[in-house]
């Protein structure tokens, strides 16, 4: 994968080493400790939306009580270009994801508001829950914030094997912070929003069902951002599709729950099997159109 083309965003924030500093979790998060957290980021390596979503739930089944989440708002933070290596390419990628976004949507007579993406090390508070490595990557909608300890890149190579070596990564990388923005996509379609407010009155099992829908949607925008990016820059290298599918293959939950506890429980999915986080991308990244993202109001997932 190669960035030379790519234009660096500006609305990257790095709060690595103020956050590096903090650790743990703040009391009133409603008694979860830190490993069931670290539990709940194995089994589901969240990499998707408000991780209070999966918390909340954790804290229903293990008795935790009341469901409230103590939250803040993302501390102060210069946006910019990191100077630093890793942080330099997330910040290329994604100023590549608002420039292919905002033509996307003009296409359509829209305007994109592109999001932030909020670098930390260990944990961070954010409105959505108190952020931490174990979670992975998540886009919190109450501040259109993407928040991403680049910790998680190291894990999708050693953890999870979704890549062979760290130059392999790169791509694999890319799409995380694709499937990330393919969130702030659909908050700003009204998708997300709408689906939320579905969640909200549903049977547990059901709201998973949703989620599992908005997170495979999230894998074909990236695979959208790729086709278009593509177009543009020629910026793959051969193999690198291929390892990006590898990424999505680790990750999905049929084979974290069957890594992490043995079996598999389709009923608490939220992201979808390995195929299917496989099937998605390709969609998008074969058809480089929002169109063929459909995953709501598919009859087969």
């Amino acid at each position: 994968m190669r960035t030379d083309d790519f234009r660096p965003s500006d609305n990257v924030e790095d709060d690595r080493e103020a956050s590096a500093s903090r650790g743990g979790i703040p009391g009133g998060t409603g008694g979860l400790g830190i490993g069931t957290i670290i539990i709940i980021g194995l089994i589901s390596w969240y990499f998707g939306i408000d991780p209070s979503v999966l918390l909340n739930g954790a804290q229903i089944l293990t008795g935790g009580g009341s469901t409230s989440q103590q939250t803040s708002p993302a501390p102060p933070v210069t946006a910019g270009t990191p100077s630093d290596p890793t942080g330099k390419f997330v910040a290329l990628v994604l100023g590549d994801t608002e420039d292919r976004w905002t033509e996307i949507f003009a296409a359509a007579g829209r305007t994109y508001h592109p999001p932030r993406l909020r670098l930390f090390s260990g944990s961070e508070p954010t409105p959505c829950a108190f952020a931490q490595s174990a979670m992975g990557p998540f886009y919190c909608p109450r501040d259109q914030r993407i928040y991403l300890d680049i910790s998680f890149f190291d894990d999708l190579q050693n953890k999870f094997g979704g890549c062979s070596n760290s130059n392999a990564c790169k791509f694999s990388e890319a799409y995380v912070v694709a499937h990330e923005v393919g969130h702030h996509v659909q908050d700003e379609l009204g998708i997300l929003p709408r689906v939320m407010q579905q969640q909200a009155s549903a049977s547990k099992t059901e709201s998973n069902r949703l989620q599992v829908r908005v997170e495979l949607q999230a894998d074909c925008f990236a695979g959208v951002w790729a086709n278009r990016a593509q177009q543009k820059h020629s910026f793959l290298d051969p193999g690198d599709v291929d390892q990006a599918l590898q990424t999505a293959s680790a990750i999905g939950d049929d084979r974290l729950q069957k890594e992490s506890q043995g079996y598999v429980v389709p009923d608490a999915f939220t992201h979808g099997t390995s195929e299917q986080r496989k099937r998605w991308f390709s969609a998008g990244f074969k058809e480089g159109k929002v169109s063929a993202c459909d995953t709501l109001s598919a009859t087969t997932l």
